[in-house]
Formats: structure tokens, sequence, C-alpha cells
């Protein structure tokens, strides 16, 4: 049985936001403006979508989003969200099943590599990965572990608590920083909150994406 966020969808939002207060918002959110008028941006992982609007707060038209959530109570709340006069395409699916001929100039990956072991987490990064442009911008956000005890236990309960509820399959954090610097991505920036715990990194890519 595959990962999915359909038990919790209708309290994550404010979960997260019990928890950590406004540190998940800002690290999804302090990169936006990296993004260009007329971008076509691929969404991974969306959730309940409230990035989107977001979005369209600083971008309210000719920006193409292609939306990918796994979780079908997560697509409904995102299909409610305001875009302005954005275009959004909705695909309820994995990344690994998802399939077109488009190339992206921007993907966002939010909170989305915690719920993989190394394994899962490279074959995700590939499937992603195929589909960037050359020159590309990955606006990657996620958790951190800096040596603080608290981190730790934070994290193993994190993972135990969406194990059960959402079958997440991983018990530590995925190597992403060996992923990108072996596939070629340069850092453009980073932002840490949370003490740390919590960081955002915007990434250009830099290799020739010749075919899908």
């Amino acid at each position: 049985m595959s990962l999915n966020y359909n038990r919790v969808a209708w309290f994550y939002d404010a979960l997260s936001r019990i928890i950590f207060g406004k540190a998940i918002i800002r690290a999804q959110t302090i990169y936006l403006p990296f993004i260009k008028p007329g971008d076509h941006i691929m969404i991974v992982g969306g959730g309940t979508g409230w990035i989107l609007e977001s979005i369209a707060k600083l971008y309210p038209k000719d920006l193409k989003i292609t939306y990918i959530e796994s979780s079908v109570q997560m697509i409904k709340r995102a299909k409610k969200r305001t875009i302005a006069q954005n275009q959004v395409y909705f695909n309820n699916c994995l990344m690994e099943e998802f399939s077109d001929n488009i190339r992206f100039d921007v993907v966002i990956t939010a909170f989305l590599f915690d719920n993989f072991l190394d394994k899962k987490a490279e074959e995700v990064f590939k499937a992603i990965n195929q589909y960037l442009q050359s020159n590309a911008l990955w606006l990657y956000s996620d958790f951190e572990l800096n040596g603080k005890v608290w981190q730790k236990w934070l994290l193993k309960i994190m993972h135990f608590f969406f194990k059960i509820l959402c079958r997440v399959e991983a018990n530590k954090l995925p190597d992403t920083e060996k992923l990108f610097r072996g596939n070629n991505f340069t850092l453009k920036d980073q932002c840490n909150f949370f003490q740390g715990f919590i960081t955002a990194k915007a990434y250009i890519s830099s290799f020739n994406n010749e075919s899908i």
C-alpha cells in the first residue's frame, strides 16, 4: 500500500501551525519571488494547495502550474483555492506515475522527501528531474537535523504518527543534499527556520536535459 494523506487532509494544515507556527509557511514562500512571469511550474506533493494562493498573490496571471498530489482529499481542497488568472492542471497520482511531454522552469517540493527512505527518495528525485529544463529552479523545503537532540525525537514522533495514518515508510531523513549534488544542481540560496529544524533551499539545475 502506497503513501496516502487522505486521513489527515482535514487537519494537516492546522496541525503544522500548532507545532511549527509560521515556520512551515515561511519556508515554502520565501523563495517564491525567484519565479518569473510566464514560468511553467510543477508542484509535487502540494497537499491542501494553500501555496497556490500565495503564488497567485505574487503572480496573478500568466503562470501554468502542474499540480501533482497522490491524496484525493488533498486535491479536493486544493481545487477550491483562489488561483487568480493562472492555469492549474491537477493530477491525482504519485510522481512516479506522472507522464507528460512538458518541460518545467520551476519545481516546488515542500516537505515531500521526508516521507521516503533513500532508495525511494532517489526514484522520486529522478522522476522529477527528467521533466526539468536546463537552468530550472528547484524550490525545496523540508526538515533537517543539525545535532539538537529535540529535533531527533520530534522527527521520530512525526514519522511514527504519519506511518500509522498515512503509511509513511521513512524512519529517518534521506540524503537529499547528495541527490542534488550528484545531479549537477547548484545551491542558489538557503534559509533555516525553527532553530534550524526546517530548511528552505533554492537550487538551479546545470545540466542539459535532452529527452523525457
